[in-house]
């Protein structure tokens, strides 16, 4: 891992105060223009962030921040926004979300993660996959977000046993959200062109075992002969598996269950949400 990440103490991490049980969220977030202005996703984000409890703290785990090797959490008091992509209208990099950090909250999760070390890390920041949604959720920035990266070379069995043991923060005020997308191919996207069979079919696939708790299945989704098409590179798919081990039983609640360009699945799900609320 790089000089940013140190592996911190176990002992010293604190006990955040008890904000009753938090939903656990999957969002598709797509493009980066997501950020901007209105439109059906943005609209919908925002209507969620209404409905949940406010946060203690917002623990995010990205698409967009994959290592090679180890797993870290952001420790930084004053996290940077990370613009991370290229070729976007100038307005784009010009947006900031500057919400604080916290060592306590990431000190919090290095100690309930058991099943694998989890770093420290003074580097990173929120990348958009993180803030682009979460500009239109929590447009005040007063709300403390950590991330969590992911590692590309760990099985996925690894990563649903941390999601697993992150559910307690749930207890304790804290809203974990994955963001990625469920179909995510990028060599195929089109803006003219309607939904792909094969996309259509792998999100259904993703939709029916979430519906039924298979969870085995969304674990060794490359099973399916399309996961290859759904997914050339899985960076996207992996803050799922996080999500579904933090969201145990829980009734998932879907949401911007459309393909965008083609190729990209924006559908969104979110467990634990008062059933009487609609996203």
């Amino acid at each position: 891992m790089n000089d940013g990440i140190h592996s911190g103490s176990r002992e010293d991490a604190p006990a955040f105060l008890s904000h009753g049980r938090m939903p656990v969220a999957f969002i598709g977030h797509g493009s980066p223009e997501n950020a901007l202005g209105n439109n059906p996703f943005s609209n919908t984000w925002k209507r969620l962030g209404e409905m949940i409890p406010k946060p203690a703290l917002i623990l995010s785990i990205s698409a967009h921040w994959v290592t090679q090797e180890g797993i870290a959490v952001t420790a930084i008091e004053h996290p940077r926004t990370i613009h991370d992509f290229y070729g976007f209208p100038d307005e784009l990099y010009r947006i900031e979300y500057p919400a604080p950090g916290s060592l306590e909250g990431a000190k919090l999760v290095q100690n309930l993660v058991r099943s694998s070390s989890i770093g420290l890390d003074y580097e990173w920041g929120l990348d958009h996959g993180t803030w682009s949604v979460l500009r239109h959720m929590y447009p005040d920035a007063d709300i403390p977000v950590i991330q969590l990266s992911l590692n590309y070379n760990q099985p996925l069995s690894l990563l649903y046993r941390i999601g697993k043991e992150l559910n307690l923060l749930r207890t304790r005020g804290v809203l974990i959200l994955g963001s990625g997308n469920l179909v995510h191919n990028l060599m195929m996207l089109n803006m003219r062109a309607k939904p792909y069979p094969w996309a259509v079919e792998f999100d259904d696939i993703v939709k029916t075992n979430l519906e039924t708790r298979d969870y085995d299945s969304l674990i060794n989704y490359t099973k399916y002969h399309i996961s290859s098409l759904a997914h050339p590179t899985s960076e996207h798919y992996l803050p799922l598996i996080c999500v579904i081990g933090a969201a145990g039983g829980d009734r998932p609640q879907f949401f911007n269950e459309m393909i965008f360009g083609g190729s990209v699945s924006m559908r969104s799900v979110v467990f634990g949400l008062d059933t009487k609320k609609q996203v």
